[in-house]
Order: C-alpha cells, then structure tokens, then sequence
C-alpha cells in the first residue's frame, strides 16, 4: 500500500502540472481546510530533494498562490469582513480568532501579517480582519509578501531536510518533515499562550 502510494506521489511530483496544482492548493488553502497547503508543499520539498520538481519553482509557486489567496481574503474582509464576524457567536473560536487578529493588528501592525501565517487558524483570520479594518492595501501587500515568501521557503526546506535524510526512502523523508512542522506550530502556540498568560498576570486587580 505505501509502495503504491510513493509510486502515485512521484509521478505527480515528476509531471508537470505538479507546479500549478501546488498554486491551486496555497490558492484555496484556509477557504477549505481539507487542503492542507504546508503537507502539499512539504511533499513537493521531500521530492524536491531528488531534483524534480525543483524546488525553486516549488517556493515560486507556493508563494504565489499564499500571496493569491491572503489577497482573496483582505478584499472579502473589506466588501463584509464585518458581516461575517457578526456570524460567529460570543466565545466560539471563530469570535476568538478574529477578536486577536484585531487587536494584534492594532498593536503590531504588519507584523501579525507575518506571524499569523505560522498560527492555524491565525492566517484567515488576520488577512479578513485586516481587510475589515481598512488596513492600507500597500502595507498589506508588502508585509503579505514577506509572510508568504517566508513561508514557502520554510516549508520547503522542511521537506527538502527531510529527503535529504531519507533519500532511498520518502516515506520516512515525508513523515520528517511533518513531525519537523508539527513540532514547530505546537511549540509557536504554546509560546502564544504562555506569553498571553504572563500578560494577563501583569494586569492589574482592579482594573
């Protein structure tokens, strides 16, 4: 069964349609999270290590499509962004989500921009409310495409580590580089909260 599958992914990975199917998947990644965008371009790194595809075309096109899609998300924000989180109910974690992306947005600016791309959940809802909140479509742009490069340099390398570790065996190469982005987005929000935990003690008691 994992013979067939290896043999299935490296025909995909060799054709290529590989680079516009990894476009579509960073493209509509968020909007539906059946369509893991970091395991498809992880992937694509851990075949990658072998020559094909190339990996500086699989970063072009992962950042394109992040790039493609976060835009997507700020004019949404801006034409309802608003409308939309009246949906969500006091204490769901849609409501949480886009009540931190506000007041980050507020206080760090681009720099949520570049982050939330490493939150789950964070990325959708930053680039909404930072169209709901009529965040300068320059700025966004500029700390989007920061955000988005990053990323698909990050993931890829991920993937490319890992198929370097494994070469005769992408199997194991591919669960590296999952285990590696795991590791990492668990440790992120786990320093989130605990950061938002010391906040909260400074607060003083009667305020």
């Amino acid at each position: 069964m994992t013979d067939a599958i290896l043999d299935l992914l490296g025909q995909v990975m060799t054709s290529p349609w590989v680079y516009l199917a990894l476009f579509a998947v960073a493209l509509v990644d968020g909007f539906f999270p059946a369509v893991p965008s970091e395991t498809a371009v992880i992937t694509a790194g851990v075949f990658a290590a072998t020559g094909r595809p190339e990996a500086v075309f699989v970063i072009a096109v992962a950042a394109l499509g992040a790039f493609a899609r976060d835009h997507v998300s700020y004019l949404l924000g801006r034409a309802g962004g608003r409308r939309m989180l009246r949906r969500f109910g006091p204490g769901t974690r849609g409501r949480a989500a886009f009540e931190w992306a506000e007041r980050a947005l507020a206080e760090r600016g681009g720099l949520l921009l570049v982050v939330a791309r490493y939150i789950p959940g964070g990325r959708t809802a930053a680039t909404l409310t930072a169209g709901g909140a009529g965040y300068p479509l320059r700025r966004f742009s500029l700390f989007d495409a920061v955000a988005a490069v990053s990323w698909a340099v990050y993931s890829t390398l991920i993937g490319v580590v890992g198929g370097m570790a494994f070469e005769d065996d992408p199997f194991k190469g591919l669960l590296l580089g999952l285990g590696i982005a795991i590791t990492v987005t668990v440790a992120t929000e786990v320093g989130r909260h605990l950061r938002g935990r010391a906040a909260r003690r400074q607060v003083p008691a009667d305020l």
